[in-house]
């Protein structure tokens, strides 16, 4: 038998962690098969301690290969054959990646090993039936702390703060059963390892990051959850019958709380009852993790919002510019700048700034930051005063960097639809911070009028408007609205012959600003302007000589004409007929 025919095993890797503190560094590929191997991961070849630090988790896409960080943990979703693996072996090793994931079970040939030797790029197996989602999830759970310097290392019971996998570690070694920690709807967060010295419905739960359903509904008819909510004691949960005639191992369980909330739970499989010392220890680690998980709670919310505040001082341009840029990892690099905003909202207006409004930014928000990570590992994007701002590294040429982030803002809206709608403006390439500044009022005034173009469109019909745009696409729609503002500071109000049409038309009920407005619009089309205003061509032609004698207007004069069309562009609609009330 040939050895290119043979599927072989993971080699086994020796587990050097210590449960009780977990001294490997986050991001190490050594932390990550301690925390996740033997349930997802295996090593299949190559030397993980050897490995660069990982520094993101990236899909591999054949038809569009992505921009890998350095020490990227490549996922090879559909990569089987030999020949496939070792070609992109290759590629990884010349981008410097840490790892590359494949479903296992892996074919390994000679070619295979000796890809791994050449290039440094350590092989693993993602267990047959583990989702890639799951898996994606877990990992970026496991290196999430740590993605923007925000001071020294923080511990928690002589933990890493917020790493649910060091604690889940310990209270195994205190219990010496395998622990899972579940939130409030029995997703796991967190397991530790020796979870296969448990049952097969404990694999299945750690396979699918949630507690299978038919399980979740035996527990649930046994009361246990009832119990577990009410007490602040474990529950001890006996064999539950599954498949055929077997029967889970006993489980040992233990609410976490935070005062009165509930924050989810912690699931030992135990061979029988706890001792009284073991019961102490369960209680005492339950309240730990509860600390771990405000600790995670509140940490989103600073990361959140840190980051708001990097991206905030990089986009205004200041002397601080530069070093936010750096913190965010984005220094010395050309990028895109990109702003997203909820169609026909005004930024900034109280009145408008409803809750709907206010879930609406945050939905919007999140799915854009989600969308600009999987467009390049090293985008930043946050919600600053109602705009969702991102900014992404331009890779190839740079003037074609704006038709790309066009692309990708188109993408984004496709893929969150349109169940309020959103629009995306689109600035400039930018290559250092002066720039950046200059694309983010770029992306502004596109983005006001897109806002405005939908506000306009949702008072007549609920379609229409562009809903991507640079600035170049409306720049005349922009200065007219910016004209429109400088007007309305001013408290002008219109003059001359629109002054003198509005009067007429509030004194005798008629349509004359009307009339002018159809007919400037239509080029002097009198069939075309009639037809706008549903009457016959004749009638217009009247109520046309009569807006010159009225108005006092010599409509053969290019100058008059165009005066009188910027005036009504520029005015608010109504404001005519409402300063002529006045006059």
């Amino acid at each position: 038998m040939r050895r290119d025919d043979l599927r072989c095993p993971p080699r086994p890797y020796v587990r050097v962690v210590d449960p009780a503190t977990n001294l490997r560094p986050r991001a190490s590929l050594g932390r990550v098969l301690d925390d996740l191997g033997a349930t997802l991961l295996d090593l299949v070849a190559g030397d993980v301690d050897g490995a660069p630090e990982i520094g993101g988790v990236v899909i591999h896409d054949p038809m569009d290969a992505p921009v890998l960080p350095g020490g990227a943990l490549v996922l090879g979703v559909g990569v089987d054959t030999p020949t496939r693996v070792v070609d992109l072996l290759g590629v990884l090793g010349e981008q410097r990646a840490a790892g590359l994931v494949l479903r296992g079970p892996v074919q390994v040939t000679e070619a295979v090993e000796d890809a791994v030797a050449a290039t440094g790029v350590a092989l693993l197996a993602l267990s047959p039936g583990a989702p890639w989602a799951h898996l994606a999830a877990m990992l970026r759970s496991l290196l999430a702390e740590g993605d923007i310097a925000v001071g020294g290392a923080e511990s928690l019971g002589g933990l890493p703060s917020g790493d649910l996998f060091a604690v889940a570690n310990a209270i195994a070694s205190l219990l010496d059963a395998p622990v899972t920690i579940e939130d409030r709807s029995s997703r796991v967060l967190a397991f530790s390892g020796r979870q296969d010295e448990a049952d097969p419905s404990r694999v299945e739960t750690i396979l699918g990051r949630q507690v299978p359903e038919r399980y979740a509904k035996a527990l649930a008819e046994q009361g246990v959850f009832r119990d577990l909510h009410r007490s602040d004691r474990p529950v001890f949960v006996t064999p539950i019958p599954m498949d055929g005639d077997t029967f889970t191992r006993p489980r040992v369980a233990v609410a976490v709380r935070a005062g009165d909330e509930v924050l989810g739970s912690i699931w030992a499989a135990v061979p029988g009852p706890l001792s009284d010392e073991r019961t102490e220890a369960l209680c005492d680690a339950a309240k730990l993790v509860a600390l771990h998980l405000l600790r995670v709670r509140a940490g989103a919310d600073v990361q959140r919002r840190l980051r708001a505040d990097l991206l905030s001082t990089a986009l205004e341009g200041g002397v601080r510019a530069r070093e936010a840029l750096d913190r965010l990892g984005l220094g010395g690099q050309q990028l895109m700048v990109l702003g997203v905003a909820v169609a026909g909202s005004d930024v900034g207006d109280g009145a408008t700034d409803d809750a709907v409004v206010a879930h609406e930014r945050e939905r919007l928000s999140d799915a854009f930051a989600v969308h600009l990570g999987a467009v390049h590992p090293k985008s930043a994007a946050a919600l600053i005063g109602g705009v969702a701002y991102g900014l992404v590294p331009a890779t190839g040429a740079v003037d074609g960097a704006e038709e790309r982030a066009v692309r990708i803002g188109r993408e984004f809206l496709d893929r969150v639809g349109d169940r309020r709608g959103g629009v995306v403006g689109v600035g400039p390439a930018a290559g250092d911070v002066a720039a950046l500044a200059h694309s983010r009022q770029c992306v502004d005034r596109a983005l006001r009028v897109l806002r405005d173009e939908h506000g306009q469109h949702d008072q007549r019909d609920h379609d229409g408007g562009r809903r991507v745009a640079r600035l170049a696409d409306v720049h005349f729609e922009a200065l007219v609205l910016e004209m429109r503002d400088l007007m309305a500071a001013r408290g002008e109000r219109p003059e001359g012959a629109l002054a003198r049409l509005g009067a007429y038309d509030a004194q005798h009920r008629t349509n004359l600003v009307e009339t002018l407005q159809a007919w400037l619009e239509a080029f002097g089309d009198v069939v075309a302007a009639a037809e706008a205003l549903f009457v016959h061509p004749n009638t217009f032609r009247y109520r046309l000589r009569r807006v010159a004698e009225v108005g006092e207007m010599d409509l053969t004069d290019p100058d008059v004409r165009f005066g009188a069309l910027l005036q009504l562009r520029l005015l608010p609609p109504g404001a005519v007929g409402a300063g002529a009330e006045e006059v």
